[in-house]
């Protein structure tokens, strides 16, 4: 897709399915923050069936470097391998946008800076969550808080330093395809994965503090729930690929279905429900030290979503330890 001879700096990739609302804003936006540098814009739709792939085809008629392309796989990554696959000969790097979100005008040009400075393999950001109605204000509060990110590098921001993991921004393309890009059967924690195998490659991922994105939260219990349950299960998948053993912030969450399930014989004896009383009241009380601290009157209902995030999330990963333990014993 590129005319012989010409370099292109990157490859914009925006995996999307019914972003309608955001899909304009944000096209437009990278075409005018790409600056003097060449970088084709690959919007990957998963079968959208509201109006994103008609905007994207008007769009594309007054840029000739905005591209739309069917992703018949749906998930984020085949879509995103698709699109390097057709798109990232002759281009540098890689940008993943998430359709889900804001970014600075200058982003691109910030990591762009970064990875040349850094001689970075990959460069990644960290996430401000934001949110509008009441229930997506506490969810992002959460999300900020050691009670719902467990101290996630990414989720805190604290960039200007080499790391293990974080949320994808840029990636060189030679290193994305000599690693074999992103694992298609994984429909969460898919970038994890992939940077677990950059690492092992001996490859070297730089959080920038230079730049970010701003990120919008589920806005309902219900898909708030899905979300962390799709987490759960691919940090699972990834800690079966890989064997390894899960982070100290990752094995806490894992005790919440346990201690739900016992809890259950509290008929029995009173002490059974002590271990999910103390979780509960401990979800509570930070979120009115946070409410008291920052004088924020949404952060009560934080622990609401701190709760439905640490179940969701313990759900998962035993459902899919379950489901992995049953197809062995199957074969």
């Amino acid at each position: 897709m590129t005319p012989a001879g010409e370099q292109q700096a990157a490859l914009i990739a925006i995996p999307c399915l019914n972003e309608e609302g955001n899909i304009e804003r944000l096209v437009r936006q990278f075409v005018d923050g790409r600056g003097e540098r060449s970088m084709p814009i690959v919007v990957v739709d998963g079968g959208s069936t509201d109006r994103t792939r008609d905007i994207v085809a008007t769009l594309a008629e007054d840029f000739p470097d905005l591209f739309l392309l069917d992703n018949p796989k749906r998930l984020q990554a085949p879509g995103i391998n698709l699109a390097v696959e057709r798109f990232g000969d002759g281009c540098e790097f890689l940008i993943r946008i998430d359709a889900h979100g804001d970014y600075p005008p200058d982003y691109c040009q910030v990591l762009l800076r970064e990875a040349a400075a850094r001689q970075a393999d990959s460069v990644v950001v960290g996430m401000k969550t934001v949110g509008f109605g009441f229930f997506q204000k506490a969810t992002a509060i959460a999300q900020n808080s050691l009670l719902g990110n467990g101290g996630s590098k990414h989720r805190e921001g604290r960039g200007g330093q080499w790391v293990d993991h974080g949320h994808h921004a840029l990636m060189r393309i030679s290193v994305f395809r000599a690693v074999g890009g992103y694992d298609e059967s994984f429909s969460h924690n898919e970038d994890a994965e992939l940077d677990h195998r950059l690492r092992a490659a001996g490859f070297r991922i730089w959080m920038t503090g230079e730049t970010f994105m701003t990120y919008y939260p589920r806005s309902t219990a219900w898909s708030l729930y899905r979300q962390y349950l799709g987490y759960g299960r691919g940090r699972a998948r990834n800690l079966l690929k890989h064997r390894m053993t899960p982070k100290l912030r990752q094995a806490l969450p894992l005790a919440v279905v346990p201690v739900f399930v016992g809890a259950l014989l509290a008929f029995l004896h009173w002490v059974a429900a002590v271990p999910v009383i103390l979780w509960a009241g401990l979800c509570v009380a930070y979120g009115f030290w946070i409410a008291v601290s920052q004088k924020n009157p949404y952060a009560p209902m934080a622990a609401v979503s701190a709760m439905i995030m640490h179940f969701a999330w313990s759900a998962g990963f035993w459902w899919e330890l379950l489901r992995h333990r049953q197809r062995r014993s199957v074969q």
